[in-house]
């Protein structure tokens, strides 16, 4: 099979699904190309090219709003398409974070700025909503793929006795039923709602 830059990133990603994006290198990847790390360079010409292009693989082409859709309910289903494509791949939004000039992450901003434009609200203010949903999406995302923190030496009790309060409403909203899908949109929800508080169309 011919060594294409298609093929390369497909590899790619599947990299990142078995070992996460610290296991992704371009010495690895070329070992399960079956090639020297140099041959990559033709194609990517570094690790910094590879994780962006990566980013470009992972993040799906946006869909646009319909004709009558309410921005604020397209953008809803802009920032859930995005964190579905973060956390279908393992450190989906380290990857995305430090991309660089990734094609697909500008084709979201493009689409998402142009659609709150066309319905009234000034660029500025666009951009501005535009930037806190998705850094809010990514942020959020970030967290839920981070490491679970090593609590060996950590006292729970001793915790739960300094913040109470925390620790109450923690265990309140993670009632049965509930999970970080839940949370997700909720946080999103208040993020909207200022996004609609500001907006000036």
């Amino acid at each position: 099979m011919s060594l294409d830059r298609t093929r390369i990133v497909d590899e790619a990603v599947a990299l990142l699904d078995t070992a996460g994006l610290d296991g992704v290198t371009l010495r690895k990847l070329a070992a399960r190309l079956g090639v020297q790390a140099p041959t990559l360079y033709w194609h990517l010409p570094n690790k910094a090219a590879l994780v962006t292009a990566i980013a470009d693989a992972i993040v799906p082409d946006p869909t646009p709003p319909a004709p009558d859709q309410p921005w604020q309910d397209w953008l809803r289903d802009f920032a859930l398409g995005l964190r579905a494509a973060l956390v279908a791949h393992p450190d989906g939004a380290r990857v995305v974070s430090i991309a660089q000039l990734s094609r697909q992450t500008g084709a979201w901003s493009e689409l998402a700025m142009s659609t709150l434009a066309d319905r009234g609200i000034p660029l500025r203010d666009a951009r501005i909503i535009v930037l806190t949903v998705e850094r809010f999406t990514i942020g959020h995302v970030l967290e839920e793929q981070s490491p679970p923190p090593d609590t060996a030496d950590f006292d729970l009790e001793q915790y739960a006795a300094t913040h109470p309060v925390s620790v109450r409403a923690i265990k309140e909203y993670f009632a049965p039923g509930r999970n970080v899908d839940d949370l997700f949109r909720d946080c999103l929800e208040v993020v909207l709602a200022g996004a609609a508080a500001i907006a000036r169309p």
